[in-house]
């Protein structure tokens, strides 16, 4: 069959754009039913030469009709080169993309990036990949991608674009090309099983070498650091990214080269964040890389500094501008994001305790504490707190945290008194390691804290009650301090919380006894001990050592063989021995 055309090229042309669409979808049917697409139609060549001239009509919906054709009849050359403008062109108006989506054009655009040659086209490349990387903004185009094996081909024209080295006279036309597709890859990165596929098929060795071999590019960087930030957010992904080695020493160069380009800084420390949140492998390797830690602090040490200069900026125009945003400044939100690193990787014994000694990273910690309200930005003030925690733990020679223990107290008593909950809790857990000091627990009870640790027993909440708790604990390990806890109704709370939590957290049950045991041991009588508590404690530790009554079966079986061990090991002696003192002190007052 022959395909005739009476298409007639006049003036009056544009009066019928609408008849020419039909036509073109017309004759693109019949070229695809008689098998005449690619290089088989024998009068290809006039074809194309009416075609590119209807594509001088200003009519996207009729560019996109010949721009379909064009790329199935398989041009080359300085045809495929300019097609593939003219379909950047339609793709890059959003109003377009309801005719897109029903037209086709994404898998002619799909079968361009997979049969085309890298070097000899990679102008007609560059605005193809352009013109896909705009459809990826469209929700509807982004699933077509997916199910169209999309992610496997942009993966595969990757590896070829990483195979081209830098001596190579195409290696920077191809970075043009990298940016396009690694946007794209960024868009898919918000589909469920284009995450999946990307994490199955390697693509993290793939945009590591992407990353080394363009660190100058800022832009491919940007996007390859955006993709990670993203899938960082996945467990699966961080064991793979953590499996690559190479990955921090990147990261680290990349923040180096890069230090005051605040949206990429951000989304490395938010991907170390991520990495070293749950595993000490990471951690490891991140600490063990040269230079890593002078590179944090140098970090800090830039962005503490615009955030002081921003501050005062804010105080000096206070009286004529409005008041200063709520949410985190950009250079608030790099060091909320660094310290979560630093706090993360201090867990580690081996680096906490390197960082524990680490005085120029403690001094900016507290000078974080010092110049910073729970009011103008809670996270970096909590993050601080919880770092200086982490750092506190690790009784080392030279500790800086120790060297400065009164004064970081200070720091945690204004955040007691502040307003944020989630700022309190964490000012208690860090008192909890401090009060393991002399100096500190005279501190406590010289500001009259044990009095709000007492209070905050009736808090109802678990995580509350045992940071309180552990430092009532440690103030009752010294005998002149140990009648506080008749402050407040002290005894009564611990036994409430015994009693609320006990068989849910036997930790919790343990600090509890232990509690009551320092604060009983000198005492002459359980009456003057316990008071009209002494019988709720005596019934409570009864039940709580029966294991019947006491463990609950309920529970999977692995929650429930931790549950008895803690229960065996560290509740049942503390808790026998507390109980056995009050009986003993009743058969002597009998």
């Amino acid at each position: 069959q022959t395909v005739h055309s009476d298409i007639s090229y006049t003036t009056t042309i544009q009066d019928n754009v609408e008849n020419l669409c039909l036509a073109c979808t017309k004759l693109y049917q019949v070229l695809n039913e008689e098998n005449m697409l690619g290089k088989r139609f024998k009068r290809r060549n006039m074809l194309l030469k009416i075609l590119y001239k209807l594509v001088d009509i200003d009519s996207d919906p009729l560019c996109l009709k010949l721009t379909k054709i064009i790329l199935s009849m398989k041009v080359d050359g300085k045809n495929l080169l300019s097609v593939c403008k003219l379909a950047f062109k339609i793709c890059r108006n959003e109003k377009n993309d309801y005719i897109i989506q029903s037209d086709g054009l994404l898998d002619c655009l799909l079968e361009v990036l997979r049969t085309e040659d890298l070097q000899k086209n990679n102008e007609a490349l560059l605005y193809c990949m352009g013109a896909i990387k705009f459809m990826s903004g469209n929700a509807v185009l982004l699933n077509e991608m997916v199910k169209k094996g999309a992610v496997g081909m942009l993966l595969q024209l990757m590896k070829q674009i990483n195979n081209i080295k830098e001596n190579d006279r195409y290696f920077s036309n191809l970075g043009h090309l990298l940016v396009q597709l690694t946007a794209t890859l960024r868009n898919l990165t918000d589909l469920a099983p284009a995450r999946c596929q990307l994490i199955r098929s390697g693509a993290v060795s793939e945009l590591c070498v992407a990353l080394e071999q363009r660190m100058r590019d800022k832009d491919v960087c940007t996007y390859i650091v955006r993709i990670f930030s993203k899938l960082s957010s996945y467990n699966d992904f961080c064991t793979a990214l953590a499996d690559c080695s190479r990955c921090y020493i990147l990261f680290l160069a990349l923040l180096n080269k890069h230090q005051k380009q605040q949206d990429l800084v951000i989304r490395i420390l938010f991907i170390l964040g991520n990495l070293t949140a749950k595993n000490d492998q990471p951690r490891e390797q991140l600490f063990q890389e040269k230079g890593s830690i002078n590179t944090l602090i140098s970090l800090f040490q830039t962005y503490h500094e615009l955030d002081l200069n921003a501050q005062k900026w804010y105080q000096e125009k206070g009286r004529e501008e409005k008041k200063r945003p709520k949410h985190p400044s950009e250079a608030e939100d790099v060091l909320i994001k660094l310290i979560r690193v630093l706090a993360n990787v201090s867990v580690h014994p081996g680096i906490g305790a390197a960082l524990a000694v680490a005085r120029h990273v403690v001094d900016l910690l507290v000078t974080v504490l010092e110049y910073k309200s729970v009011d103008e930005c809670e996270e970096l003030v909590i993050n601080a707190t919880i770092t200086i925690n982490n750092l506190s733990y690790y009784k080392v020679k030279s500790s800086a945290v120790q060297d400065k223990k009164l004064h970081i107290a200070e720091m945690l008593l204004k955040l007691l008194m502040s307003n944020s909950m989630d700022g309190v809790v964490e000012a208690v857990r860090a008192f909890g390691n401090l009060s393991q000091y002399h100096e500190i627990c005279d501190f406590i009870i010289r500001k009259k804290i044990h009095k709000f640790m007492i209070a905050l027993l009736d808090a109802k909440n678990q995580d509350v009650c045992f940071s309180a708790c552990g430092v009532l604990l440690n103030l009752t390990v010294d005998k002149n301090k140990q009648a506080f806890l008749m402050e407040e109704g002290g005894i009564g709370k611990l036994v409430d919380c015994l009693q609320d939590f006990g068989p849910s957290d036997w930790q919790l049950a343990c600090l509890i006894c232990k509690t009551l045991w320092n604060y009983s041991e000198n005492s002459p009588s359980v009456a003057s001990c316990f008071g009209e508590d002494t019988e709720t404690l005596l019934m409570l530790l009864t039940s709580l050592l029966d294991a019947e009554l006491a463990l609950d079966y309920s529970l999977d079986r692995d929650v429930r063989d931790y549950h008895k061990l803690y229960w065996e090991r560290e509740f049942k002696p503390v808790a026998e021995k507390l109980l056995d003192r009050i009986q003993n002190h009743q058969s002597l007052q009998l």
